[in-house]
């Protein structure tokens, strides 16, 4: 019992985390978009940005993060944010994405790993076993090269008694929780993610690193309509939800964004499902609508 001069706000309550990331440093791959509109790693780009992040932006298109940094700069100001062209299948670009965070910005704390295709179609009678060989290299030995040169990085920097030393977001997909999607490739990389990311957070937390995933549901992002698609369908995919409300990469981004920060410091290990409640209540038809429709 405290005695009647002790002060219960002194002794009791913890430090409070904040949702500022000023002082951070984050990679981000994948960060560019596929066409007009904002793709997922745009939006967590841009989203850690806006919350005080200086943001090291790779993709392997140019003028698809040159556009991202364009974003960026014009509503937060110059120096905020760095484009990088780079093949995250390249181990040698990975490093390289690291070094260029440290000797720019002094540190890293944040890596986002966003990088994903949808793959080959077919299942394991008829896939393509090169095409599936190079998707799984593209969805998760990817994220293994850049966690690589990433954790040493986080691990020279102070541990901070709420911040921990750093912070990897790994971007899956529902199609990895779930059964039912139409094609092998793109649910095995994505469920893969999922459990490389338990045992990532497992491997890193005594070093204060905090490795969690987002699975997002049927976003309408760039990925999925540039090449056209149907209003039906794109109806199709809002009801699938419980929430019957369309998703976008504003709403990955943020999930991004908070697992990123201290706000979720007590939250390592977690697969997010951002899907509006879609695998929270599967409907009588099971994951058809998701398998009728595109990889997402």
């Amino acid at each position: 019992m405290p005695s009647p001069t002790t002060s219960v706000t002194d002794k009791e309550i913890p430090p409070r985390p904040s949702q500022s990331l000023s002082g951070k440093v984050a990679i981000v791959t994948g960060a560019g978009s596929q066409s007009e509109g904002i793709g997922n790693g745009c939006a967590a780009a841009i989203l850690l940005a806006e919350a005080g992040a200086a943001v090291i932006c790779s993709d392997i298109n140019t003028d698809w993060v040159n556009l991202t940094i364009s974003m960026i700069e014009d509503e937060f100001g110059t120096g905020k944010a760095v484009a990088v062209r780079a093949d995250v299948t390249n181990e040698d670009d990975c490093k390289r994405m690291v070094k260029l965070a440290l000797e720019k910005f002094g540190r890293l704390d944040i890596l986002v790993n966003n990088v994903g295709i949808g793959g080959p179609d077919g299942t394991a009678v008829n896939v393509d076993p090169k095409e599936w060989a190079k998707g799984l290299e593209v969805n998760v030995t990817s994220m293994m090269l850049m966690a690589k040169y990433a954790v040493p990085a986080m691990e020279k920097n102070v541990l901070d008694t709420i911040g921990g030393r750093g912070s990897i977001v790994n971007i899956a997909s529902v199609a990895g929780l779930m059964g039912g999607a139409p094609v092998l490739l793109y649910p095995t990389s994505k469920g893969a993610i999922v459990n490389m990311t338990r045992a990532m957070a497992a491997h890193h937390a005594p070093m204060g690193i905090r490795v969690n995933c987002v699975c997002p549901g049927l976003l309408y992002t760039p990925m999925l309509y540039k090449g056209g698609m149907p209003p039906a369908v794109r109806e199709a995919r809002r009801q699938r939800s419980l929430l019957k409300t369309e998703g976008n990469a504003w709403d990955c981004g943020a999930a991004v964004r908070f697992l990123a920060s201290e706000q979720a410091r007590w939250i390592t290990g977690i697969a997010l499902p951002v899907d509006a409640g879609a695998t929270a209540a599967v409907s009588g038809s099971g994951f058809s609508v998701f398998s009728s429709l595109a990889k997402m």
